[in-house]
């Protein structure tokens, strides 16, 4: 979807579903504004009240889960999906959305696992050209740090573990909606965020390393640094050639 910047808020309909369209129409239903979202719960009580740990609670008691490490993880990969692919695929179509910690709220399924989470405002207007690196800045700056640092105090999540977590579907989104190619050929769109050392605000770029691609055959892979530790839940599916644990890959 291309933005009408001239048109600004006052052209488009109320509410984030606008934004998400064809293939990631399905954002809007785990992104909308927090008096849409039932059930919902600001995230600094949640994650301030014994919230998180309930939930964490519930999802190992769901699928038999023993290693909190594991559950921790499995439940930042649903988090950090619902967070940045709509914020991504927003961002494309010409829209920054406010995701300040302070400002959102989160919304449960029965099995603990985030369903969906809710934002103060409709966000504001931009030319929806800035590069991956420009992108990250809101993500860096005002949420990712703030939820890691309770998935180590909470959940005994290495933050090195968490920031691969966030990496993968920041690298997918963005991928996904890449309208052009670079001149120069280049596969990979994702690829700066993860060979640049700095963010454009100067800050140190937490995503350096995470992601990978490696050659098998005449194929490139797309590799993890860090294991998500899926693998020590019962019935979860490995993750593939994403997988870091050789090992796991085929499983």
């Amino acid at each position: 979807m291309a933005a009408n910047i001239d048109a600004g808020t006052a052209l488009r309909p109320p509410g984030l579903k606008v934004l998400f369209v064809g293939e990631h129409a399905w954002c809007g239903e785990k992104m909308m504004l927090s008096a849409e979202l039932e059930g919902a719960v600001p995230l600094v009580d949640f994650f301030g009240s014994g919230g998180f740990c309930a939930a964490l609670d519930t999802y190992a008691a769901a699928h038999a889960g023993t290693d909190r490490r594991a559950v921790a993880s499995m439940w930042s990969l649903y988090y950090f999906s619902i967070l940045t692919i709509p914020y991504i695929v927003a961002r494309r179509a010409g829209c920054a959305l406010p995701i300040a910690v302070h400002d959102m709220t989160i919304a449960l399924a029965e099995d603990g696992l985030p369903r969906a989470l809710g934002l103060a405002g409709e966000g504001d207007w931009s030319d929806g050209n800035d590069d991956l690196l420009s992108f990250v800045v809101p993500l860096v700056s005002q949420h990712i740090p703030e939820i890691i640092s309770q998935l180590k105090a909470q959940g005994g999540i290495a933050p090195k573990l968490a920031w691969n977590n966030a990496a993968v579907y920041i690298d997918y989104a963005f991928n996904a909606t890449e309208r052009q190619r670079p001149a120069d050929g280049e596969p990979w769109a994702a690829r700066p965020l993860f060979t640049e050392p700095r963010l454009p605000d100067g800050s140190l770029n937490p995503f350096l390393g995470c992601l990978r691609h490696e050659i098998e055959g005449e194929q490139a892979v797309c590799r993890r640094k860090v294991c998500c530790l899926r693998y020590l839940l019962p019935g979860i599916p490995s993750c593939g050639e994403l997988c870091a644990l050789p090992a796991q890959r085929k499983q």
